[in-house]
Order: structure tokens, then sequence, then C-alpha cells
């Protein structure tokens, strides 16, 4: 554990911190904190920064709802910069987007990450039951109903199983893509969500 005053503070007394989703591990945006700053933010459990504008603490979340409750704060290797680890109540930008970096400066693509690939996943299939829109596999999914749903996770299963068993790498990336797809399909379908398996799975964790 580092102390406090262990922290490389600039000039202005400040450190930059990033910000990042605790589930999806999304970085959601980046501000700076002072040292009072990190200290209510041990103290209240929640996501205090410095506005650098309004010279005074800002505590996210204060106007809009939008907290960030702390999971954890990670120091980097040289001590001059911090990552506040958050489970979100809310949207970080000021714009509505989930995160402050909602744009590419390279590329195009709108595709997620691949370490959020399951959330969105997981989001896609929730918006499919909503709508139902033809020409949906999810959506054709729920319309044949739970059983069927099941069915699919159980059929995907023995084939990942069968896969495992050949030993064909491209197979087994096939087979568990299809699995973990019908499975995320069949999260939805029960109500459970992605972050109770992470939470579970982190209790497991020794």
């Amino acid at each position: 554990m580092i102390d406090i005053d262990n922290l490389k503070f600039d000039e202005n007394g400040l450190i930059p911190v990033i910000t990042q989703s605790f589930h999806t591990g999304k970085v959601l945006m980046q501000a700076y904190a002072n040292r009072e700053a990190i200290e209510e933010t041990i103290k209240s459990g929640y996501a205090t920064y410095y506005s650098r504008s309004r010279k005074s603490l800002w505590k996210k979340g204060e106007t809009s709802g939008n907290r960030q409750k702390i999971v954890n704060i990670k120091v980097d290797c040289d001590e001059d910069s911090l990552i506040y680890t958050v489970i979100e109540e809310g949207p970080a930008c000021h714009t509505g987007a989930v995160s402050c970096f909602y744009r590419n400066l390279i590329t195009d693509t709108q595709k997620p990450d691949g370490f959020e690939i399951i959330y969105s996943l997981y989001n896609l299939a929730v918006e499919r039951k909503k709508s139902m829109p033809e020409n949906s596999y999810i959506a054709s999914l729920f319309k044949k109903g739970s059983d069927k749903i099941i069915q699919k996770v159980g059929e995907e299963a023995v084939e990942t199983v069968i896969a495992l068993k050949n030993r064909d790498k491209e197979e087994i990336v096939m087979e568990v893509s299809d699995l973990l797809f019908h499975l995320v399909v069949a999260l939805v379908d029960a109500e459970v969500e992605i972050s109770d398996i992470q939470n579970e799975l982190l209790k497991r964790y020794k």
C-alpha cells in the first residue's frame, strides 16, 4: 500500500487521475486531484476530483447524480498518476456518453473494445429483446422462447466439448464464441446481469 505522502504532485499540488469502470474495464474519464480530493475520495467512498477551472473540489455527480463509487485506487510505478476504479452510477461524460473517450483519432470504427465485448453483446441483446426487430437473430431467439434459448446453449456446449477433445484451436475458438454468444442471450432472458457473474467469480478468487 502506498502512503499519500509518497505521491508526486505537480507544482500546483495536483496529480492526474484516470477513472476506469470496475466491471467493463472501460476508461471513463481523466481529471486531476489534489491531496484533499484524494482524502475525501477515501473518506466518502466516492470519486472526488479537483476542478482546475473552479479551483475547488469537485465530487463527481454532485449535480448530475452520476456518482462513481470507489472500488480501488491504483498508483503507477512512478507514483505520479492514479487510477480510480469505480462502479459508475450513470454516464461519466457531460454529453451523456458513458465515457468521455467516445471519439477516435485514427479509426472510424464504432466497434467495442475487446475487453468490453461481452457487456456490449449483453446490452445489444437487451435492446433486441425490447425492440424485436425483423431479421435479427437475437430477436428470433427471444421470439422462440426460453426453452429454445436453453436448448441452443446446450447444443453449443456439446459442440465446445467436442472441439476441445479434437484439440483444434480454430474449431475451439469458433465453438466457444458460439457458446458465449448464446449464453449471454440466455442470461438476458433469465434477467441475470454480467456483473452478477463477475461478483460471484470475485468471491471465489483466492
